[in-house]
């Protein structure tokens, strides 16, 4: 006999209808290769990182949309930092803010050699210059041309010409750093006793090269000064009309 519930008169459990045969089993679905494989897919998708931006691509981007055109601006050599403090101050205190967005000292970060010791340094792109960006009007022109330590613009007395997008970017955009070569590695880092290698030099005062890296790649250059410890030069270089010391490296140069 059997009561409610399916338990029978000695006390024992009817399986039947409980976990038997009549109970309808769930199947479980089985995981093609197909499902697994999009499965690794999306896991593997959210471990990659999307490749950084370039730098100077950003720039060259940020520099299309921003207002107004870039003009470069004499002042005297030596006082670059103190004409650009001149020239932001006039900006607010003769409210043209709306014509003037932008004064800027090119710099670039360079390793010195002093004392036998090497730091990082901040030297200057164009001695002699600063960049301005801006709308060029009377009262903005009045305002950079009258600023205590600039002697002009370059170009045109009344309207001088802007710069194109290619020559800002050699002047601002963000360097991209290189690997550092330590001094003496190569041919000579074999020495024997660790003496320092001789350095031979093919370099005089007065030579004519031509510049193959940095902002002033490809124009011609007269070397002024050569530094045989630092393997440096200090070099005159043509810009805007008017000569303008650079100091380049050894490797920065070719011979004409």
């Amino acid at each position: 006999m059997t009561f409610p519930g399916g338990t029978t008169a000695d006390g024992g459990q009817e399986l039947t209808g409980l976990f038997g045969a009549d109970t309808p089993q769930v199947e479980t679905p089985e995981i093609s290769e197909a499902s697994e494989e999009a499965v690794q897919d999306a896991g593997t998708a959210e471990v990659e990182s999307p490749q950084p931006a370039d730098p100077v691509d950003e720039f060259r981007s940020a520099l299309a949309k921003a207002p107004g055109e870039w003009y470069v601006v004499h002042s005297y050599a030596g006082y670059e930092n103190k004409v650009k403090a001149n020239l932001e101050t006039r900006i607010q205190t003769l409210d043209v803010e709306d014509y003037i967005f932008q004064v800027e000292v090119p710099t670039e970060e360079v390793t010195e050699i002093k004392n036998g010791q090497r730091k990082q340094v901040q030297r200057k792109v164009l001695p002699g210059y600063i960049l301005v960006r801006m709308d060029l009007n009377d009262a903005s022109w009045s305002a950079v041309r009258n600023t205590p330590g600039v002697t002009g613009f370059v170009g045109a007395t009344s309207r001088p010409s802007p710069l194109t997008l290619d020559e800002v970017l050699k002047f601002l955009a963000p360097r991209v750093a290189q690997p550092k070569v330590p001094v003496g590695a190569g041919k000579h880092a074999g020495g024997v006793g660790g003496a320092k290698p001789t350095i031979e030099v093919d370099f005089e005062v007065g030579e004519s090269v031509t510049v193959m890296d940095g902002p002033f790649a490809t124009l011609p250059a007269t070397i002024n000064e050569v530094n045989v410890d630092a393997q440096k030069l200090k070099v005159l270089v043509s810009i805007f009309g008017r000569e303008t010391p650079v100091e380049l490296s050894f490797s920065q140069v070719a011979k004409i």
